[in-house]
């Protein structure tokens, strides 16, 4: 059985995670959609997340008077972490497939520059460039199914991070 306290913060910051990450798209597309496919934004967004897990983790530790074993650690960050994730996929499957479509063929479009720029860089010969880029061209990455592929994605790579840090704030055992 889940504690209480763990299932609740799980769900509330679950929540807040899923508006910062839905704000977080919004502000991006208001103000210009080539920041999608900027790497800063992805690493301030994963910065974000981390900072929201740790504030979580805190929370939920000292809520439970530092008895937090880790299982109750992990469990708090991965109900947050799903519920963030859900939310987040919802709002983009509404937004580039219902509320703005045409979004997603910029964006895709954008992508297809940095890749091609990204991978010049690095010496990759053109036909192994015109080859990525025709792939990325011919997958819709904002439809229902590839954003709920790339939730999947999302979660085990939080389920990651959620081992990292629910061994990090889990309670130390008296036999230490």
């Amino acid at each position: 059985m889940v504690n209480e306290i763990v299932k609740k913060n799980g769900v509330n910051f679950g929540v807040i995670t899923g508006v910062v990450s839905i704000l977080m798209t919004t502000i991006i597309y208001i103000v210009d959609l080539k920041l999608f496919t900027s790497p800063w934004i992805g690493f301030a967004t994963m910065a974000i997340y981390i900072i929201l897990g740790i504030i979580l983790l805190n929370k939920t530790k000292k809520d439970l008077k530092g008895i937090f074993p880790f299982k109750d650690a992990f469990t708090t960050y991965f109900i947050s972490a799903v519920i963030g994730i859900l939310l987040s996929v919802l709002f983009s499957i509404i937004l580039f497939n219902y509320i703005d479509p045409a979004a997603k063929d910029t964006i895709r479009e954008l992508s297809a520059k940095y890749l091609a720029k990204t991978l010049s860089s690095f010496g990759t010969p053109a036909s192994s460039i015109n080859e990525a880029i025709t792939k990325l061209k011919e997958t819709d990455q904002f439809s229902p199914l590839e954003q709920l592929k790339g939730s999947i994605f999302s979660i085990l790579f939080s389920a990651i991070l959620g081992l990292i840090l629910a061994a990090i704030f889990k309670s130390k055992s008296t036999q230490e």
